[in-house]
C-alpha cells in the first residue's frame, strides 16, 4: 500500500507548543496594555477634576471685589442690641453645605472674601489625611453683564431717569430710558442680590420678586437682608437723613444698582461619602458640582496689613487683621482616581496647589 504523507505526534506538539507560546505573549502583552490604558484613564480623569475645579475657583478669585466699595458691602449689624419684631436677631444667613448658617456676628460688611475654615465636611474617605475637616470659601463680585450702575434710579441731574424706591426699601422700580433688567440668562431673577448705593453708603438686599420693572425686596428671604430696621447697614440708611432713628423720609440721593454674585465653593459628600463632589454655589441657588471624587480642600490667605511682616498662609484674619485686607489666597485641591486600579487594589491620588493675588479690597495707609 501506498503510505500517506503526514505530521509526526512530535511535529504536532511542537507546533502547539510554540502556538501556545505566541498566544500567551499575545495575551500577556494585551493584558500589560489593558492595565496600562486603565491606569492612564484613571489618572486622567482624577487630573482632569483637579483642573476643572481649580479652573473654578481661580476664575471665580481672580474677580473677587471687582465692582464692590472698598471694604465690603454694608449688611444690617446685630450688634446694636435690637430685638425681634425687627427681625435683627440674627447675622444674615451664609450660603453653604449646612443649613442655617450665618455669617460672623461681627460682620458689619462682606468682604470680596469670606474665609470658611474647618466648615466643610470631614475625611472619612481618605484616613491619609489627618485634619479635622475641609474649608469653604464665599467670594462676592459685581454682575458686568448687566450694567444697571449706569445710571441712578432716581435723579434730579438727569430727569429721564425717573425711578422709584420705596421709604420701606421693599421695592424699587427702574425707568426703563435708564436701565434694563436683562432677558434670558442675565435677567435679574428671584433670589438675585442687589447692591444700592449712593453718597450714604451701600446695602444689599435681596430680589424677592421681579415684576417689569419692579423689584421687590420683603422680609423672610434666603439671606435674612431684607425688611431690617438695624441702625446700620439697612436700606433706611441711604436715606437723607437716614432711618432709624428718626422717621423714614424716602429721600434718596442719587442711587445706582449693581447686581451681586455670591458664589461659595466647598466639599459635599452627603450625597455619596465615598464620591466627594466639589460644589460651586452662586446664592442660595441649587449648588452645581464642578468637580468630582475631591478629597480634600484648603484654604490659607496672605493678608497686608502694613505691618513689616504681615500674617501669611493663615486661615482666618482675626482683628486687628480682616478680611478685607487678604491680598493673596492659596488653593489646596486634593482628589483620586474614580475607581481602584485592578493591579494594585489601591486609588491613584494627586494634588494641585496654586496661590492667586486679588485686587486691593482694602485701603492701607503704608505712608501716613
Amino acid at each position: 500500500m501506498k503510505q500517506q504523507a503526514g505530521f509526526s505526534i512530535l511535529e504536532l506538539m511542537v507546533a502547539i507548543a510554540v502556538t501556545l507560546i505566541v498566544v500567551a505573549g499575545t495575551l500577556g502583552a494585551l493584558t500589560d496594555a489593558l492595565h496600562a490604558n486603565e491606569g492612564i484613564t484613571l489618572l486622567a480623569d482624577m487630573t482632569e477634576n483637579l483642573r476643572a475645579g481649580m479652573s473654578y475657583m481661580t476664575r471665580d478669585l481672580v474677580l473677587a471685589g471687582e465692582g464692590i466699595p472698598t471694604g465690603g458691602i454694608s449688611i444690617p449689624f446685630t450688634g446694636d442690641g435690637n430685638t425681634p419684631p425687627n427681625n435683627t436677631s440674627a447675622a444674615p444667613f451664609w450660603p453653604g453645605p449646612t443649613v442655617g448658617t450665618t455669617f460672623p456676628i461681627t460682620y458689619q460688611t462682606i468682604p470680596g472674601v469670606t474665609p470658611g475654615p474647618f466648615m466643610g465636611p470631614g475625611h472619612a474617605t481618605n484616613p491619609l489625611i489627618v485634619s479635622a475637616q475641609t474649608d469653604l470659601v464665599t467670594i462676592i463680585y459685581g454682575d458686568t453683564s448687566l450694567p444697571l450702575q449706569l445710571n441712578p434710579i432716581n435723579s434730579a441731574a438727569n430727569p429721564t431717569c425717573l425711578g422709584t424706591i420705596a421709604a420701606d426699601g421693599s421695592s424699587i422700580t427702574f425707568d426703563g430710558n435708564c436701565a434694563s433688567l436683562g432677558v434670558g440668562g442675565t435677567a435679574v431673577l428671584p433670589g438675585d442680590l442687589i447692591m444700592l448705593s449712593n453718597a450714604q453708603g451701600n446695602v444689599l438686599q435681596t430680589v424677592t420678586n421681579v415684576n417689569g420693572l419692579t423689584l421687590t425686596f420683603l422680609p423672610g428671604d434666603a439671606f435674612n437682608l431684607n425688611g431690617r430696621q438695624d441702625a446700620q447697614g439697612t436700606i433706611g440708611q441711604l436715606q437723607t437723613p437716614p432711618c432709624p432713628p428718626t422717621p423714614c423720609s424716602g429721600v434718596f440721593p442719587p442711587t445706582t444698582a449693581t447686581r451681586i454674585w455670591m458664589i461659595t465653593y466647598y466639599l459635599d459628600d452627603k450625597v455619596d461619602p465615598q464620591r466627594p463632589q466639589l460644589m460651586r454655589r452662586v446664592n442660595f441657588r441649587q449648588p452645581q458640582p464642578v468637580g468630582e471624587v475631591l478629597e480634600d480642600l484648603q484654604v490659607s490667605y496672605d493678608v497686608a496689613d502694613g505691618t513689616p511682616n504681615p500674617p501669611a498662609s493663615i486661615k482666618n484674619p482675626i482683628w486687628p487683621d480682616y478680611p478685607a485686607q487678604i491680598r493673596k489666597v492659596n488653593l489646596y485641591l486634593a482628589g483620586r482616581s474614580d475607581a481602584p486600579y485592578s493591579q494594585t487594589k489601591t486609588y491613584f491620588r494627586n494634588n494641585l496647589l496654586t496661590q492667586i493675588t486679588l485686587r486691593s479690597m482694602a485701603f492701607v495707609p503704608r505712608y501716613n
